[in-house]
């Protein structure tokens, strides 16, 4: 892998008055629950470029939620420079841990997708419940359905393994992030190898100070990756480019602006071979558009979307989330600001000449 000199890209970060002047905080109700929580909350931003999100989880630092916002700040005021190459996205159906009894009416949701990733290995949750979900998931797909499982990282390799061989049976198309580390994932996928079950790399791609790492190790078979914790679509098309792996989009449970982004950076990949986790607005109890991005016969279209005004008021957060984003928003704006001042990230896009580094960084070759 070539390395560079760090550069910073000529475009100018916008001034934090300007951001906070467009800056729309909503919290979204949610259909069942997930990763813990009731509600989404996300700041929508009316950029000069189109409509953009920035949604880091509650309980990310702020030099991660930084690079979420260099993303929405790429898409809010730049068009990505990458050809869209597909109008349409093939999309996955999600099925939270939800009981046995409530999977039929989760699944509906989402109309009529080929492929479900099902969430497994959930905290109180034993691999007997997993095995119920999945074998009742198969149930309803039939054999032409495909099936991807995401353990988020909990379980060890030895842990990984057994349930994998458990979970075969169901034809599994892939296992996302099954264990936390870099050497578990190379360790299991050479246990498993044998098995006709793919490594797919999510958390050990987005939330490492090396993305690449994962591909230099031989630790996965594809990457998992989210326009926003990469830092926007250019950089995410740098790294996929890189790494040389296949790659499936990813959302965070965004509401359909945010969704729209990880769309335009599916309609970029040159090779888009597996359905991508974009249907999630399936999810929502309510959105901040007038017509949420579902997916209809198993795919979403690419293409960007525009805030509601009537829902941005409907949504919007009480007083002390508002305060509370806001102030998140203006601490990572100045990271950004003084991460650019020392020459350690561009917050937008590469300037012409330069190539986007996977890191997030722009550099150009050199010493």
């Amino acid at each position: 892998m070539q390395t560079g000199r760090v550069t910073v890209a000529m475009d100018a970060l916008p001034e934090l008055d300007d951001v906070l002047g467009r800056a729309h905080v909503v919290s979204v109700p949610l259909v069942t629950r997930f990763r813990g929580v009731d509600r989404r909350e996300a700041v929508l931003l009316n950029g000069p470029a189109g409509w953009s999100e920035f949604a880091p989880f509650a309980e990310y630092d702020d030099a991660e939620a930084s690079t979420w916002l260099a993303a929405a700040l790429n898409f809010g005021w730049r068009e990505s420079r990458a050809t869209r190459l597909r109008e349409s996205i093939p999309v996955n159906a999600t099925l939270p841990a939800v009981p046995l009894a409530q999977i039929v009416e989760v699944l509906s949701l989402f109309g009529e997708c080929r492929t479900v990733k099902i969430k497994v290995a959930e905290r109180g949750e034993t691999l007997a419940d997993d095995v119920a979900r999945v074998r009742e998931a198969r149930r309803l797909l039939g054999p032409a359905g495909r099936i991807r499982l995401d353990a988020n990282g909990a379980w060890t390799v030895d842990e990984a393994e057994h349930a994998v061989r458990t979970l075969e049976q169901f034809d599994l198309e892939y296992v996302e992030q099954p264990c936390a580390t870099v050497p578990e994932l190379a360790e299991l996928r050479r246990r498993i190898h044998r098995i006709d079950v793919l490594v797919a790399a999510d958390e050990s791609v987005r939330k490492a100070s090396d993305p690449l790492a994962v591909a230099r190790a031989d630790a996965a078979d594809l990457l998992v990756i989210k326009a926003a914790p990469l830092g926007g679509i250019d950089r995410a098309l740098a790294l996929v480019a890189e790494a040389g792996l296949p790659a499936v989009v990813s959302s965070a449970l965004d509401t359909s602006v945010g969704l729209a982004m990880g769309a335009e950076l599916a309609a970029r990949l040159p090779v888009l071979d597996y359905d991508c986790g974009l249907g999630t607005a399936a999810l929502l109890a309510d959105d901040v558009v007038a017509a949420t991005l579902r997916p209809v016969t198993g795919a979403v279209s690419a293409g960007r979307i525009a805030a509601d005004p009537d829902a941005l008021l409907r949504l919007a957060a009480d007083p002390e989330r508002t305060a509370w984003w806001r102030e998140r928003l203006a601490r990572c704006h100045t990271l950004l600001a003084g991460a650019a001042q020392t020459r350690e990230l561009s917050p937008l896009r590469p300037e012409a000449g330069e190539r986007a580094s996977p890191t997030g960084l722009s550099t150009s070759a050199g010493p």
